[in-house]
């Protein structure tokens, strides 16, 4: 009888956590703990009680109705690029009822590490006071298309 009584006992409140976490609102979170990071990303991002997962993948300044190497916007300007591909995800992530507020993480890949500063500019002008989202920027060989110079990947969450 005793374990059985546990057993309700334990159901009920599992039950009762389940229907709090539906109650609980949505949540993200920015933080960081070293200076020189602030305003370039956040070093680590919570989201409590998402409903949703957006993954945003491999977006850059591709022009989205052209074909062939002829595609890439801006080649030899790093900062449109960038500026043009968070635009693109903008307007991917609006589609899908979400925002830039919603990212949680990114992956940035640029082809030569001196456009760092650059990226962290683009970054920083495409959030403005938004918290910035955990991110991390890898330099590559190459991207998907010749004259790319950076391509994004993103992790939006959502509370819809």
């Amino acid at each position: 009888m005793m374990s059985k009584t546990i057993g309700v006992l334990a159901t009920t409140a599992l039950v009762a956590c389940a229907a709090h976490a539906q109650n609980a609102p949505y949540k993200k979170e920015g933080a960081n703990y070293s200076e020189w990071a602030k305003g370039k990303f956040s070093e680590v991002v919570t989201v409590t009680n998402a409903k949703r997962t957006i993954y945003v993948a491999g977006v850059g300044s591709e022009d989205e109705n052209a074909t062939g190497d002829a595609r890439i916007l801006y080649k030899d300007d790093f900062y449109k690029q960038c500026m043009y591909a968070w635009d693109k995800i903008k307007r991917i992530l609006e589609k899908q009822d979400a925002s830039l507020a919603d990212v949680a993480k990114v992956t940035t890949y640029v082809t030569d590490i001196r456009y760092l500063r650059d990226a962290f500019k683009c970054r920083a002008d495409t959030f403005g006071t938004t918290a910035q989202p955990a991110g991390t920027l890898v330099e590559v060989t190459a991207l998907a298309w010749p004259g790319m110079m950076i391509e994004v990947d993103a992790i939006a969450t959502s509370g819809k």
